[in-house]
């Protein structure tokens, strides 16, 4: 998989930019500022339809405009689609394939898979467990676009369980609601469903994820302590012992389901009291181990960057072993990191079907990444 062509308007910094493509390593070089990063980040919208700098699309829309377009062809197996997505602000986003209109921005999921590297990755590791979350969840889609509905009907369920559960109990009224309990155990039921969908495929993929993780980890930092990664669920010692483990028996939605309805029972009374879901994937953990401590809070600095790293290899390996090469997005990465570690994502990054790299000089690139060259500067793209 590659992208032949890049076009914005509107988006970010850029009024207009063009970007023809090819195969192999491509290099954009300019200072900071001048819109590198949002060339990267335009890609990744249309991959995910997320941003990794920021959690909604207002800021996406260059200042002063209505909406901003991003489009991009794409090439997988010898057949190009072409993928346009209209980002209007106050308004639901539209999408294009091969100009025609589909019903839903999501249906355009998996005709672009990227993996993206960055210095904010380092939030993965250091930063609240909804960015190992979130992380999870995007390269499920990654995985299988089908999980953007199952992840937007879980979140649609708990938040109307959620808003049930502030009324249902005495914190307002100082006496109970019948209606509303009885209501709520509808809503039980919901979430039950969605969120043992959502818990079966992150076990999996936590299980499927974590030796190439782990070995990648082994790559980059070869001297520091073993890395692995682990899920720890909201249901503790209710979820089965051998889901989420490599070579574990696979996780079950059936199964799954009977456990987070019975584990919402039991957590009701202090539900109530608190007005909140304290049973889910959202309360869930993606726990990132080094030796036996966690890497957060105990990690240096250096292997805080080597896990990050880590876990973005891993998935880039675990994604073009199963569907063909995602395109991988290396985001002024070079820089921050020391030899050993730029050698290794050098390494792999050389072998892609296509990576696109940024950085503010020549200097932090790479000599098996000195492909096609465009120097980005004063709101416009040259070969160099």
């Amino acid at each position: 998989m590659y992208l032949r062509h890049l076009q914005v308007t509107d988006f970010r910094s850029w009024p207009q930019a063009d970007l023809a493509l090819e195969p192999g390593p491509t290099v954009l070089v300019g200072q900071n500022g001048r819109g590198k990063t949002n060339l990267l980040e335009a890609i990744g919208y249309v991959a995910t339809l997320g941003s990794h700098r920021v959690a909604t699309d207002a800021p996406l829309i260059r200042h002063g405009c209505e909406r901003a377009l991003v489009r991009v062809a794409v090439v997988n197996d010898d057949r190009e689609l072409t993928v346009e997505l209209e980002i209007t602000a106050g308004r639901a986003n539209r999408a294009r394939v091969n100009r025609g209109a589909v019903g839903r921005p999501r249906d355009v999921l998996g005709i672009l898979r990227t993996v993206l590297f960055s210095p904010e990755d380092l939030a993965l590791v250091r930063g609240d467990p909804s960015e190992r979350r979130r992380f999870l969840d995007e390269l499920l889609v990654l995985r299988a676009p089908r999980y953007a509905g199952v992840r937007a009907d879980y979140e649609k369920v708990l938040k109307q369980r959620n808003a049930l559960l502030k009324t249902a109990g005495k914190r307002r009224t100082g006496r109970e609601d019948p209606y509303a309990l009885s209501t709520l155990e509808v809503w039980d039921d919901h979430l039950s469903v969605a969120g043992a969908e959502l818990l079966a495929a992150r076990l999996n993929l936590v299980a499927d994820l974590a030796p190439y993780a782990a070995s990648a980890y082994m790559g980059v930092a070869p001297d520091s302590r073993p890395a692995k990664i682990a899920y720890r669920s909201s249901l503790g010692a209710a979820l089965p012992e051998t889901y989420g483990v490599p070579d574990g028996e696979r996780a079950q939605p059936a199964v799954l389901k009977d456990v987070l309805l019975k584990a919402l029972g039991e957590a009701r009374k202090a539900e109530l009291e608190r007005g909140i879901s304290l049973v889910g994937p959202h309360r869930d953990e993606l726990e990132l181990i080094l030796g036996q401590a966690p890497a957060k809070g105990y990690a240096s600095h250096g292997e805080s960057w080597s896990f990050a790293l880590a876990l973005r290899l891993g998935s880039y390996e675990l994604l073009r072993g199963e569907a063909g090469e995602p395109v991988l997005l290396l985001d002024d990465v070079f820089a921050e990191l020391d030899r050993k570690r730029r050698a290794r994502l050098a390494e792999v990054a050389a072998s892609a079907e296509q990576v696109l790299v940024t950085a503010a000089v020549d200097e932090d690139v790479p000599g098996e990444l000195a492909g096609h060259r465009f120097v980005v500067a004063d709101g416009e793209i040259t070969r160099g």
